[in-house]
């Protein structure tokens, strides 16, 4: 296997590359003159303070959606304001909606990580793809792995210049599909994963802002995003197959050598424990699904409905993602050999707590502001002066959820961490288009779109850096400028037409998941 070398219009390349490259140099500037996303929150907070405080004397003629009387802020510097600040800080911490949610589904989800059965199921899909439809399937199990977070960059990505070096293709195409399943796609999964209930938790604490009894499921967009891997797929596979590769003919592999590269194989132990934890999993399914369906279930309300605020099944999605990979995982450990004791299994629990650490810390931060900003009512008063502003537009609500998704891209490129960007975000924009009658599901949906397709072309991304380290291993002289210029159609692409499916599901009226509206009730749209 070879790939030549060819130099087009010399003069032409250059001129192009070092334009990217001063944009890229522009943008990791200006990104790394940003604080840690945790710090934000501490500017964010000092800022809420202030602001309160010079606003608090102000009296305003906009009305308060809660109470129907004119918006009064209120200063957060006052001395009651800042003893109980200082007495409900714990509380606020602890009580955060979104910090319980995360902590829960990761216990289970480092379990069936850590003994191996994860690994192991990825491994196996992507052994069994016949070549051509290698790259639907690197793309699939790239979104697939997003139910484990961020293993699915460190795992899936290199495994993929691995198979497709094995079937006589260019690596890197391996690595820039995988990267766009796992990175570009990174909202859209057909399962549940620990991302809706986080996401879901911000969303639904800013919601209550304007309503204070709104309750958002966590698998409010569950419907779009499954719809949505059907969107990255298709278009990934073109891109990689018939932009990419051509592109990267003229490259050549002067890294390790590809002539012998092995498909990883599963040792008979390691496909003994993954069809047993797979046989776990089928049966637990089968179970939840029987003992949903009698019309007096206990996961249904009284009433027998599986919809509504209230409905028991929903409220226990959250426990059944640890289930349903605890018990899997737990029983592919004892069967491959990779758990000897229970003490492997609080080992795989404890592993996972450490991954998520730092969002502990951006989480404290993250509540603190939340709760002032929701104190001050300046939460509030942004949304209706927004809203009234755009109301005066008189745009098209379609072009206002537009404007959203690219806002949000932007800003991806400066802050990587989803749930921190949403957490700053999802105090503006949810209240904002709830008052212009647009749902929370709706502008959740939006965000996720602009959130996942820029994830992909950003040096500041924190797996980038590895990105290009693996890349390096077959094409040395790869760098962060090559890398963004082979990502960039993917994210275009994918920026495009994610958001033309949701207009379109909009338009069509598909229900964009559980218990979930395209308007807010009582402001149809």
């Amino acid at each position: 296997m070879s790939f030549e070398k060819q130099t087009p219009n010399a003069s032409q390349t250059a001129a192009t590359s070092r334009l990217s490259q001063r944009l890229l140099d522009g943008v990791e500037w200006v990104g790394n003159k940003l604080p840690d996303p945790a710090f934000l929150f501490v500017f964010a907070l000092l800022m809420t303070w202030g602001v309160s405080a010079g606003l608090a004397s102000i009296e305003f003629s906009e009305i308060d959606p809660r109470t129907n009387e004119p918006i009064r802020v209120l200063s957060q510097l006052t001395a009651p304001s800042l003893v109980s600040f200082l007495a409900n800080m714990v509380k606020t911490f602890v009580e955060f909606p979104p910090l319980g949610l995360v902590l829960v589904s990761m216990l289970g989800v480092g379990v069936a990580e850590h003994t191996g059965f994860i690994p192991a199921a990825l491994k196996s899909l992507l052994r069994l793809t016949p070549r051509k439809l290698l790259t639907p399937m690197l793309l699939l199990v790239g979104i697939v792995s997003h139910n484990v977070g961020d293993p699915g960059f460190v795992l899936v990505i290199p495994l993929g210049a691995v198979m497709y070096a094995a079937a006589g293709r260019h690596p890197l195409l391996g690595i820039t599909t995988a990267f766009a399943g796992v990175g570009g796609g990174f909202s859209a999964n057909f399962l549940p994963s620990g991302l809706d209930p986080l996401l879901q938790g911000f969303t639904q604490t800013a919601a209550q802002i304007i309503d204070p009894e709104i309750v958002v499921n966590p698998l409010c967009n569950w419907g779009f995003m499954s719809a949505s891997c059907l969107v990255i797929i298709s278009i990934g596979w073109y891109v990689s197959d018939c932009v990419i590769e051509p592109r990267l003919q003229r490259v050549l592999v002067d890294g390790e050598s590809t002539e012998a590269a092995p498909i990883i194989r599963l040792e008979p132990r390691e496909l003994r424990g993954l069809l047993a934890g797979l046989c776990v999993l089928a049966a637990c399914l089968i179970g939840l699904a029987c003992t949903v369906w009698p019309a007096d279930s206990p996961w249904r309300t009284p009433e027998g409905s599986l919809v509504g605020r209230d409905v028991p099944l929903m409220r226990a999605i959250v426990p059944l993602i640890f289930l349903l990979f605890l018990l899997p995982g737990v029983v592919y450990g004892y069967v491959a050999g990779t758990v000897r004791s229970h003490r492997d299994i609080v080992q795989g629990m404890t592993k996972s707590m450490h991954t998520i650490s730092y969002y502990l810390v951006m989480a404290f931060f993250a509540s603190q502001f939340t709760a002032a900003f929701t104190q001050s009512n300046v939460g509030v008063l942004l949304a209706v002066k927004g809203a009234n502003t755009l109301a005066a537009l008189n745009l098209p609500p379609q072009v206002t959820i537009l404007g959203i998704i690219l806002l949000t891209a932007a800003v991806d490129l400066l802050i990587g961490s989803a749930s921190a960007k949403w957490a700053l975000l999802s105090p503006i924009f949810v209240p904002m288009l709830m008052s212009l009658g647009l749902s929370p599901d709706l502008t959740q949906a939006a965000y996720r779109i602009g959130d996942s397709t820029s994830n992909i072309i950003t040096p500041l991304m924190p797996y980038f850096p590895l990105v290009v380290v693996y890349s390096q291993r077959y094409v040395k002289n790869v760098g962060i400028g090559t890398l963004t210029s082979l990502m960039l159609p993917y994210s275009l692409s994918f920026l495009a037409t994610w958001s033309l499916l949701l207009i379109a599901f909009w338009s069509l009226s598909i229900p964009l998941g559980l218990q979930a509206t395209y308007s807010y009730p009582g402001i149809p749209h």
